[in-house]
């Protein structure tokens, strides 16, 4: 078996920075918290009243009635018995995580070999922020000024360093099919910048089917290395995705033609506003693409004269895997679970679109192994509420990222 030169450079960043003197992962004792509702979204997508929930490790290890839990010798138990547990918030389009003018690199059309793994910024002020409103993963991209600006990071939202703090890396590429590479400095149409895409994902396909032949033995000279397409192949073994800015139904039509069908990418569709639900009979055609919507979340239809809930009309075009995101900084983070009030305002579902908060986008990033719902075995990642929170009244009173309480609106209140 080959290890890749990418994950030997991530491997020695982690190495560097735990050299530099920056803490290692630790976990905290052994916790029970004892609540008054548990939301699971498990595969049985229970809903456990009067329930119990114990930590060990930084993992859960059960789940159930507190009369039926048995809480292990000198655990600490945590009591609120008003509150409700329910799986940390996942954010996929997220652009504070690092400095952000590192994020934004407009030099060409597609920089297939940037990524925001070394602008990383471990929780820096608007980590402690989503913190605070209960977002406890965030996927951290490249801006969308270009067609292709890098390779995004999948990290918590606690941890100071780098190795504490980082998930998956790469987490994800950024494209972006239109909607601000047209202000590109010469300026660039839809069929440029779809030549432009198409083109580079053909150069970064070629070299990872050379390179497959060469360590599948069928060929005898091994073809150059090259950094820039290296990270590109794991999105052709569809073990990471693409995530694609894109809106409005040609541009995202574009893109699942493109993105998942031509080069069977699995693709996120971030935004996916507008008049893009118009497309969801061609989204359902693909049972490998999820539909992150936002941040806008209505958009006035000039062909039916009147306001359209977006989340809503994905939804009634059938689509299921369909989450919420923000684009923060332009909508700030902590307000995830404030866009999906909004999306309920305007037509969706709550209990549905609080899954779209935790376990959608955790499957959408391939991440559901460790994050979005609350089963043995998963990372200790959830967060208290005084009730459900897509109600705009309920507010977060705690956070637990990896069995550690990060966040206690009792000791400092941020929101």
């Amino acid at each position: 078996m080959r290890i890749s030169k990418s994950s030997i450079l991530f491997t020695f960043l982690l190495m560097f920075t735990s050299m530099a003197g920056l803490s290692t992962v630790t976990h905290a004792e052994t916790l029970a918290f004892k609540v008054g509702k548990v939301v699971t979204f498990d595969d049985q997508e229970r809903v456990i009243n009067n329930a119990t929930v114990i930590v060990v490790d930084g993992k859960i290890t059960a789940i159930g009635k507190s009369k039926e839990i048995m809480i292990p010798a000198g655990a600490k138990v945590i009591e609120h018995e008003d509150l409700w547990l329910v799986p940390g918030m996942v954010e996929c389009h997220n652009h504070t995580g690092g400095g952000s003018s590192d994020l934004h690199d407009y030099v060409y059309l597609t920089n297939p070999g940037l990524r925001t793994l070394e602008s990383l910024v471990p929780d820096n002020p608007e980590m402690v922020r989503a913190r605070a409103g209960g977002v406890t993963t965030i996927l951290t991209i490249p801006g969308s000024g270009n067609n292709m600006s890098g390779f995004g990071t999948i990290l918590k939202t606690a941890g100071g360093s780098v190795e504490e703090s980082v998930l998956k890396a790469p987490g994800s590429l950024k494209i972006a099919q239109a909607g601000n590479p047209e202000r590109y400095f010469y300026g660039v149409g839809r069929s440029f910048m779809n030549f432009n895409t198409r083109q580079t994902l053909r150069k970064a396909k070629d070299y990872h089917l050379a390179r497959t032949e060469w360590e599948e033995g069928k060929l005898a000279v091994e073809p150059a290395f090259n950094l820039n397409w290296e990270e590109f192949r794991p999105l052709f073994r569809r073990e990471t995705v693409a995530s694609v800015h894109t809106q409005i139904y040609q541009v995202l039509m574009t893109t699942v033609k493109m993105v998942a069908g031509e080069f069977n990418i699995r693709t996120v569709l971030d935004h996916s506003t507008f008049d893009a639900w118009k497309v969801a009979p061609l989204v359902n055609e693909n049972d490998s693409i999820y539909t992150i919507n936002g941040p806008r979340q209505l958009h006035y239809d000039r062909t039916q004269r009147r306001l359209m809930g977006n989340a809503a009309r994905w939804w009634q075009g059938g689509v299921r895997k369909l989450g919420i995101n923000t684009d923060s900084p332009v909508v700030p983070q902590e307000e995830l679970f404030y866009q999906a009030s909004m999306a309920c305002y305007y037509g969706w579902k709550p209990y549905e679109a609080l899954k779209g908060v935790t376990r959608i986008p955790a499957e959408a990033l391939m991440m559901d192994h460790r994050l979005g719902s609350i089963t043995v075995g998963l990372d200790a990642d959830f967060c208290l509420w005084t009730g459900d929170p897509i109600d705009p009244r309920s507010s977060c009173e705690m956070t637990v990222i990896d069995g550690e309480v990060t966040y206690e609106a009792s000791e400092k209140r941020v929101f």
